[in-house]
């Protein structure tokens, strides 16, 4: 096995996941050399450790704005999955599209938007899970009109606890298993850095589309929504087809300003509190809740989507243990099997 192949398989348990516990490379090379099959020089590590950084596929990123390397968590799938957040046809959240690199500074705020909305349901006591693998084949432009940017489980049986928490009351889950009604309502999310006429009908009827399966369906939009003729467009749709909009407010140079992110991800809640502040939240339209989902639907795609197989796995695996936990937290579960040889094919991929 070369190097790199050997650095991929020992990063992982070595570097953190969060930014702010980045080990410095001094550091990170002691760590390694001990866990390597044969020796190698202290430059040619440091080297391996720079190149693979820049790679959305390895497992090491480095710190934008400082020392160390962490744990990446954005990856190829995501940055695939990102793009779904820039309209074909529409501005770069002001950004002149011809002009090079603005691409990539769209899909940099994408993927700080798309952290920060995690955030945002995970405050207000929501399980967000991202889908990113499906966007990552040859049909990722017919996916958009298949499968939403994100799910959010609201659990109807659980309880926030006094350190903020929030956990199930198996009094209550008992009580809707016996009655045949799910304990939980799922929200289909697409994200979107902007807004205008040129993407309105679309990005409104892709949300429509990934969101027939779940009980309902949201738009969450990054920048702001200050025309009040493309509103009323909004809410005439909204009226007639049960999509919910929102608009965090936020111009791109406050999203520029925003931290990396996996630095999002791991902010404690006071933390995160300081960039709610920054929100300026408006709900123009609301969604309509179906009072059930159709699970058959994520039954049936499993086995063709990973993303499925993956909220499938996960929200089975809450039920099993009548409990609420973060998908991230399954993902571990799936990538400690694989270290273990105990993973299935799709664990194994997953992690």
């Amino acid at each position: 096995m070369n190097l790199r192949d050997q650095l991929k398989d020992i990063l992982p348990s070595i570097l953190p996941r969060n930014p702010a516990q980045a080990i410095k490379g001094t550091e990170l090379i002691e760590l390694v050399k001990y866990r390597l099959k044969q020796g190698y020089s202290d430059a040619t590590l440091r080297y391996h450790f720079s190149i693979m950084s820049c790679d959305p596929s390895s497992p090491i990123a480095k710190v934008e704005q400082g020392q160390g390397y962490y744990l990446r968590s954005t990856t190829i799938h995501s940055l695939n999955s990102a793009r779904n957040l820039l309209g074909a046809s529409q501005a770069l959240l002001g950004e002149d599209p011809s002009h090079g690199g603005s691409q990539d500074l769209a899909i940099a705020r994408a993927n700080k938007f798309r952290a920060v909305v995690s955030r945002y349901f995970e405050s207000i006591h929501r399980f967000p899970m991202a889908f990113e693998r499906s966007f990552s084949d040859q049909y990722a432009s017919a996916n958009r009109w298949r499968f939403p940017d994100m799910i959010a489980v609201e659990w109807l049986v659980g309880e926030v606890s006094e350190d903020g928490g929030f956990s199930l009351r198996p009094d209550q889950l008992e009580v809707r298993r016996r009655l045949g009604d799910a304990p939980f309502r799922m929200i289909a999310v697409k994200l979107k850095l902007e807004m205008d006429y040129t993407s309105l009908r679309e990005d409104l009827f892709q949300c429509l589309s990934t969101s027939g399966w779940a009980n309902s369906g949201e738009l969450m939009v990054a920048g702001p929504i200050d025309d009040e003729h493309l509103v009323e467009e909004i809410r005439q749709f909204a009226a007639r087809f049960g999509v919910g909009v929102t608009t965090f407010g936020m111009d791109a140079d406050v999203i520029d300003d925003l931290p990396e992110p996996a630095s999002i991800a791991n902010l404690i809640p006071r933390e995160f509190e300081a960039i709610q502040s920054l929100f300026r939240l408006r709900r123009i339209s609301s969604s309509r809740v179906m009072d059930r989902f159709d699970w058959q639907h994520v039954v049936d795609q499993r086995g063709k989507q990973d993303d499925f197989a993956l909220l499938d796995g996960w929200l089975s695996q809450c039920l099993l243990e009548d409990r609420a936990f973060p998908v991230e937290e399954y993902i571990e579960r799936l990538a400690h099997e694989a270290e273990t040889g105990e993973a299935d094919d799709f664990a194994a991929q997953v992690a």
